[in-house]
């Protein structure tokens, strides 16, 4: 390892922001907004207890009611909403004014009409998710329905949707705003082929395809400077039914054209840990830093070692950490000391409601002096 590289607890600063560290906390569903699917003083408390973070990029939020897809994850799309997210900011900024960014989240076809009265869920073509039952607001496990294809006349109220969210977010004090176009959801539905078989100016060729993100990102800026805007993709991933077999194609050259702007980062879930759809040789750090020379976000399943590997051979410059963060809220300073990782967190409580299984895992420290005292 070249010593004189970047190390994975080493500070960068870029447009005014300072991560004092490249670990990023990943955004993961935890459910514990409620039915209203509004920010609490629970959720300001569990990101405030993960703030030594260098970036928290908050869990999937719902830019619409149209978005909705998931039970009790957070939404913005009324000013309620939005004011609500203020406390959870203000408790991570104490934490030496870490960087918080909120995820933009539509999930387009990975939804079901019982979260919206009946109506269907949207996506790029009428084409069904094939994949695993999903949970519906009554509790039950429901099969996917065949989703209604979005009319060419109705994207500009899209795109609209995702300025609206940024507006709110950046009212409410975020710092920036991750485009989530990932893991099946709305945005990578028009990104894939397998999914995508429009034959208006949104689906056909590999522009065509992007056409949408592309749309999103240029109102979003309208609203933040692109410095302050990271795109997350997922170019190796199954979840929710996806994988094309043009995917290194088609995500190599997203790569390229999101290169063109100046972004807060591009997060990419280049890891294997979240499923492969085995359709080829899986799309390496390697592989996109040929053709994407900004900021670069690593991700699913990266270990420490992993983490400093990447960062010291200058293909990632910011590496997020998801499911390590739910039992270890102090999981930076645990890599600084070397310190022990608690136990994975089953996932039994990952979306339950409340505090348990939420913020009541102990740091390292509060551990050892409960042994202490047990022992003393």
């Amino acid at each position: 390892m070249n010593q004189h590289a970047p190390q994975l607890l080493s500070e960068l600063n870029w447009d005014g922001l300072t991560a004092n560290n490249r670990v990023v906390m990943s955004p993961m569903t935890r459910g514990r907004a409620g039915e209203t699917m509004t920010a609490n003083p629970l959720m300001a408390r569990y990101y405030a207890q993960r703030a030594s973070a260098g970036v928290i990029i908050t869990e999937g939020t719902f830019i619409s009611p149209e978005a909705v897809g998931w039970n009790h994850a957070p939404g913005i799309w009324t000013d309620k909403q939005g004011e609500a997210w203020k406390p959870v900011i203000d408790a991570v900024h104490q934490h030496r004014d870490t960087p918080i960014f909120l995820q933009l989240w539509h999930t387009g076809r990975a939804s079901h009409s019982d979260f919206h009265d009946g109506s269907l869920p949207v996506a790029p073509s009428a084409i069904r998710h094939e994949g695993d039952k999903i949970h519906t607001p009554s509790g039950d496990k429901k099969p996917h329905e065949t989703p209604r294809a979005l009319e060419t006349d109705e994207i500009p109220r899209l795109i609209e949707d995702y300025r609206q969210a940024a507006l709110r977010a950046k009212s409410a004090g975020f710092d920036g705003v991750e485009i989530h176009s990932a893991n099946g959801y709305l945005l990578d539905e028009f990104l894939q082929s397998k999914t995508n078989h429009r034959t208006d100016q949104y689906g056909g060729s590999l522009e065509n395809r992007y056409r949408l993100l592309s749309e999103i990102l240029g109102a979003v800026r309208t609203v933040f400077d692109a410095s302050r805007i990271g795109v997350r993709i997922s170019p190796n991933g199954s979840f929710n039914d996806m994988g094309s077999p043009d995917f290194r194609e088609t995500f190599l050259y997203v790569a390229k054209q999101l290169n063109e702007t100046n972004l807060a980062w591009l997060d990419v879930l280049d890891g294997l840990a979240f499923g492969f759809h085995e359709l080829g040789e899986p799309i390496t750090l390697k592989d996109i830093r040929e053709v994407y020379h900004g900021r670069l976000m690593a991700n699913c399943g990266y270990d420490r070692d992993q983490a400093e590997q990447a960062v010291a051979d200058g293909l990632a410059d910011f590496v997020a950490f998801g499911r390590p963060y739910i039992s270890n809220p102090d999981l930076v300073e645990r890599f600084a000391n070397n310190w022990t990782l608690n136990d994975v967190a089953p996932q039994s409580v990952w979306y339950s409601p409340g505090p348990e299984g939420y913020i009541d895992f102990p740091t390292y420290q509060e551990s050892e002096t409960k042994s202490a005292t047990a022992t003393g």
